[in-house]
């Protein structure tokens, strides 16, 4: 920087001196020899001591400000606590059994054919961690343009929370990216916002299948590479911030069955390709049940599985039943 253009000026007949002798920056003065640059000052007009004070003055401005390492270190760790602490669950016991969890994946695949309950799983995710924990945030990246908060209903929440989900959900950003350029504008927002005030939780994507799906190709590996390219980046985010990034990816026919479930009867897979659900720490299929189980009354709602393909956490191939119910996840009750 131009010592000029430093925050509180030095005097005039100093940087006059210094600049006659080609000494123009801060990086020159506070390098340089000081003996050698006050030999150069041959008018005399300034001091050693001048020179020193000059030098004194425009460290203290560019230094960064001084941290002691015991209180950085007790500041980190308890933000860590407090993050770790600050748990994700969907609110059905046997579905956050099965996942162990939605806050312990840092980046976390949920697929599933139409209708199967994937965008409820997220958001009801989202909307039980805003309701249990005042001061966290969470970011919904909407790839579709289909979401709208003004639909979340109230039955994802029980009890005094339902009356002020309106109030919870100030808390859930929501965020449009048609294309991965978007995707990235975005993630780099977020990135200097939690630089600064490392609340947020939870990110989802909403889905990702229609930013990556065009880009593949089986004649060219390119789309494949900014695949794996973002998929590392979402999972490097994840780490550095202690964050769960949900992930909600469509689906492909599997011919003749989805050899990674456990139902003979799963004749879908997750949609763009073989490698991608290795590039998620989990893989959760949901379906509708046909008719394994007792059918529900009509106030009931309808019976859906959730099954982990894959999963470095928990055990695969392990499955729960669940009810949707008036637009939220139930826990599943066998009916007499």
């Amino acid at each position: 920087m131009l010592l000029r253009h430093i925050l509180t000026p030095l005097p005039d007949n100093v940087l006059d001196s210094l600049e006659d002798v080609g000494i123009k920056t801060d990086e020159e003065l506070l390098f340089g020899d000081m003996i050698e640059i006050w030999q150069k000052l041959l008018d005399g007009n300034v001091s050693l001591q001048e020179i020193k004070d000059a030098r004194t003055l425009v460290a203290s401005q560019q230094a960064a400000p001084m941290v002691r390492g015991d209180e950085l270190l007790r500041e980190q760790v308890h933000q860590q606590e407090t993050r770790d602490n600050a748990a994700i669950f969907c609110g059905v016991k046997a579905l956050d059994d099965l996942v162990g969890g939605f806050g312990q994946h840092r980046l976390l695949e949920i697929s599933g054919d139409k209708g199967s309950g994937k965008t409820m799983l997220a958001l009801q995710a989202c909307v039980q961690h805003l309701a249990g924990f005042p001061g966290s945030g969470t970011v919904w990246i909407d790839t579709t343009g289909d979401f709208s908060i003004d639909t979340v209903p109230p039955g994802m929440l029980s009890g005094e929370n339902a009356n002020n989900i309106s109030t919870i959900l100030e808390r859930l950003q929501v965020s449009l990216a048609f294309d991965l350029d978007a995707l990235q504008e975005i993630l780099e927002a977020l990135q200097d916002s939690l630089n600064i005030e490392p609340n947020l939780r939870c990110i989802v994507i909403d889905n990702v299948t229609s930013l990556i799906r065009p880009i593949l190709s089986i004649t060219s590996s390119q789309g494949h590479s900014v695949m794996v390219s973002l998929m590392r980046q979402l999972h490097l985010f994840a780490e550095a911030y202690s964050l769960t990034i949900i992930v909600i990816n469509s689906t492909s026919m599997a011919n003749p069955r989805n050899m990674d479930s456990r139902f003979e009867f799963t004749n879908r897979k997750p949609a763009l390709g073989p490698s991608f659900t290795y590039m998620t720490d989990a893989t959760i299929w949901l379906s509708k049940a046909d008719h394994p189980h007792p059918q529900p009354s009509s106030t009931s709602g309808d019976v859906h599985t959730a099954e982990i393909l894959r999963s470095r956490f928990t055990p695969s191939k392990t499955w729960c039943p669940f009810r949707i119910c008036e637009g939220a996840l139930r826990p599943f009750e066998v009916l007499e």
